[in-house]
């Protein structure tokens, strides 16, 4: 009767080896789904800017807002147009008490004037931290 047993024993135990990685691969597409849509994405102004060099860079949190002005002199947020009289209104409801940096990314063929009435608007806003963007010079 030993002898029967330990029969079965071997019986059990002599498996083909093989591990199923099928639970493995479904976790690692949850942990890859999770940190797609969890992943912080920056906002755009919506326009196409062709911004202007300078030698000197500043890099900015991802956590701002975004007012781009084209060529034309159009003042866009969000991907629609909100003019010169607009930026005040979306930076003041934006900022609710919170310390963001407002970033004018400017077509670098904008007339001067556009980029500052957006700039004092963005400030009488209650912007405290307020840049202009631009690319590397280099």
């Amino acid at each position: 009767m030993a002898k029967n047993f330990q029969r079965c024993r071997k019986k059990l135990s002599s498996g083909s080896g093989e591990i199923n990685i099928s639970p493995l691969i479904d976790v690692v597409f949850i942990l890859l789904i999770f940190f797609i849509v969890t992943t912080v994405f920056v906002d755009e102004t919506g326009v196409e800017i062709e911004k202007p060099r300078a030698a000197s860079q500043q890099e900015l949190d991802k956590n701002s807002i975004l007012i781009g002005i084209t060529a034309e002199g159009g003042v866009y947020h969000g991907g629609r147009e909100i003019g010169v009289g607009g930026v005040r209104a979306v930076v003041g409801r934006l900022l609710k008490g919170d310390d963001l940096p407002v970033v004018i990314q400017a077509d670098h063929r904008t007339a001067t004037q556009k980029t500052v009435e957006v700039l004092d608007e963005a400030k009488l806003a209650g912007a405290v931290r307020v840049f202009v963007s631009t690319l590397n010079g280099s």
